[in-house]
């Protein structure tokens, strides 16, 4: 259809302000001249894309020694499984508070009733696992002699191996969230034993009434010494 006052060898051209092409992005792909050099671009754009910086061990390390030696006490929510050869798995649960020098509470919900305390005096073989470390100062390279890092989701796992032959275990694995907080915790007894820990909710440095380290029985509970 021809418009009003035009003949039919009018021309009409409809005219639109220029577009200025977008920048490209870190992530973008532009087509280049040679396939070969467009392949092996895009694979380095892609890997630069998908990849995170992975954390360098002894800032590792330092950085996790750092917050918990800055700390004076600690609360956190805990679970614990506990698996042996031949037998089933055991998971327990509750909260742990600890105050330094040495002095720890293990408030059991799971299950309940279920205590350990220490003074800082009295200490059981119990609490002579790694977890001990956080009672003091914290020096990863004076306890462990090799270690091994492995990156993955942000986290950072590190497997340590102890000094010490005489220790109650052979092998450690920490988990390390990107704040520097231990999450997990994978102990390897010497019997082959494995105790796993899984840390939530974790307070540096909260208010702790001394009485939650000192224990008292109730009536009629007979108490047991025993010696190293």
């Amino acid at each position: 259809m021809t418009p009003p006052f035009a003949s039919s060898k009018t021309a009409f051209v409809s005219r639109r302000a220029p577009v200025p092409p977008r920048p490209p992005s870190a992530c973008t792909f532009q087509p280049l001249a040679s396939s070969r050099t467009y392949v092996r671009l895009s694979a380095l754009i892609l890997l630069a894309c998908l990849s995170a910086p992975a954390r360098d061990l002894t800032g590792l390390l330092k950085a996790v020694e750092l917050r918990y030696n800055r700390a004076a006490t600690l609360q956190v929510q805990f679970e614990q499984h506990y698996l042996a050869q031949g037998r089933a798995r055991r998971v327990e649960s509750g909260d742990l508070s600890l105050r330094k020098p040495g002095r720890m509470r293990w408030q059991y919900t799971t299950p309940a009733g279920k205590l350990f305390v220490s003074d800082g005096k009295s200490v059981w073989f119990f609490f002579r696992a790694p977890l001990a470390f956080l009672l003091g100062k914290l020096d990863f390279k004076r306890d462990f002699g090799d270690f091994e890092l492995r990156d993955s989701g942000g986290e950072s796992t590190v497997i340590a191996l102890p000094r010490s032959d005489k220790l109650p275990y052979t092998r450690v694995e920490f988990t390390v969230t990107p704040e520097n907080a231990i999450r997990r915790l994978l102990v390897t007894g010497v019997d082959a034993t494995v105790m796993e820990f899984l840390f939530t909710g974790e307070k540096l440095n909260p208010v702790l009434n001394d009485a939650i380290f000192r224990f008292t029985p109730p009536p009629g509970v007979e108490i047991v010494e025993a010696t190293r």
